[in-house]
């Protein structure tokens, strides 16, 4: 199952990609499931996320490795985790992270996610929950790296 949610901000892609810190991680956090996070190493290929997800009494694992970043020809920054150990029921996850250039030096984030479980119907049931812990990013986007200028209607 893919989703990909779009977010334009007023900060450049380089200001963006350098803003994606532990504090941000936290900050993106959706308020359920709780989120403890155990590891954070950044956003470079090799680099390391460990949380662990908190369900009432339920503790799940996720660890996920940053396979590869870089810069693509147009200017757009980008970096990409994928799960290593994901909670029940996912089996596989792939999130890329794209710092586009946007108008007025500002840019697009976009949320590439691709996410598979044992079943096609149960990946249709999860897609509006995981649509909504991405949504949820938006407004803290736009907080942390400014909203974009609005488009002059001359």
């Amino acid at each position: 199952m893919h989703i990909t949610l779009r977010t334009s901000v007023a900060q450049p892609p380089a200001q963006v990609l350098a803003g994606f810190t532990r504090e941000l991680f936290l900050a993106l956090a959706p308020p359920f499931p709780k989120l403890n996070l155990l590891r954070f190493d950044g956003c470079l290929r090799g680099d390391q996320v460990e949380i662990e997800l908190v369900s009432g009494p339920l503790r799940q694992r996720w660890t996920s490795l940053i396979t590869d970043h870089g810069q693509l020809p147009d200017g757009t920054l980008y970096f990409v985790d994928e799960a290593q150990t994901a909670p029940a029921p996912l089996r596989y996850w792939r999130h890329r992270h794209l710092m586009e250039p946007g108008p007025n030096g500002g840019s697009t984030i976009v949320d590439a996610i691709e996410f598979r479980t044992a079943s096609k119907v149960l990946d249709a049931l999860l897609y509006p929950a995981m649509w909504a812990q991405f949504a949820w990013r938006r407004p803290i986007y736009r907080r942390v790296f400014g909203a974009p200028a609005p488009a002059y209607a001359g």
